[in-house]
């Protein structure tokens, strides 16, 4: 079963990114809904053991998918919230595998410090247009999903396998997705296929992260 569930989210992964391609709105709100619902069906029928807390965090990611689909700032800064969620999820489920008596400290502060700067690069492009009510609200959330991307750094370094990269490629590209998704709605200028870039790397992201903790076991 769990590969009929991962035919099915390739299968509406190319449905849903070719409709974001050519800017079908209609298709691109039918198949969002269903992306992570395979995704987790598949997570579900493969595991032999089911975390939990990872179940919780492609939920959330799920509703933050729904809760983004209506326009509107309202329904963003929802859908942010439960993406929040979802961030402080995958922490979680980092946390309970990372040895962090093998964790480098230098490392992990420099890693950090680069998440700093990106961040600090995509606000001050993002400042001019973006509403004030907004602006705090899409910093502190981005500093959550750095958190993540850090947790994921420390995973990897603690127990460097190929589980771990997957893992702590996903949390890249999620981060790099929200980047492109704030600039895709508050930028001053449009950013190419935005919707299509937004969604590639949203979909990699939460692929690679399930499959990477599928692996790890």
């Amino acid at each position: 079963m769990q590969i009929l569930f991962l035919v099915l989210f390739a299968a509406v992964s190319v449905v849903h990114l070719a409709a974001s391609f050519v800017s079908n709105k209609k298709l691109r709100a039918a198949t969002k809904g269903f992306i992570l619902i395979f995704l987790l069906l598949y997570y579900l029928f493969a595991a032999e053991t089911k975390n939990g807390v990872l179940i919780a965090a492609v939920a959330t990611s799920w509703l933050g998918d729904v809760l983004l689909i209506p326009p509107g700032n309202g329904w963003f800064a929802a859908g942010g919230i439960s993406f929040m969620l979802s961030h402080f999820c995958f922490i979680a489920v980092y946390i309970m595998a990372v040895n962090f008596a093998d964790v480098n400290i230098l490392l992990t502060v420099l890693a950090f410090l680069v998440y700093c700067a990106l961040i600090f690069l995509v606000f001050r492009a993002l400042k001019p247009t973006t509403p004030k009510k907004l602006y705090g609200g899409m910093i502190f959330y981005l500093f959550c999903n750095a958190a993540m991307n850090v947790f994921a750094f420390m995973l990897l370094v603690s127990r460097p396998c190929a589980a771990t990269a997957l893992t702590y490629i996903g949390a890249v590209s999620f981060f790099a997705s929200d980047s492109l998704l704030f600039l895709r709605k508050f930028y001053k200028k449009p950013i190419w296929r935005g919707y299509f870039s937004v969604m590639i790397t949203y979909i990699i992201a939460e692929f690679l992260i399930t499959q990477g903790i599928l692996m790890l076991g």
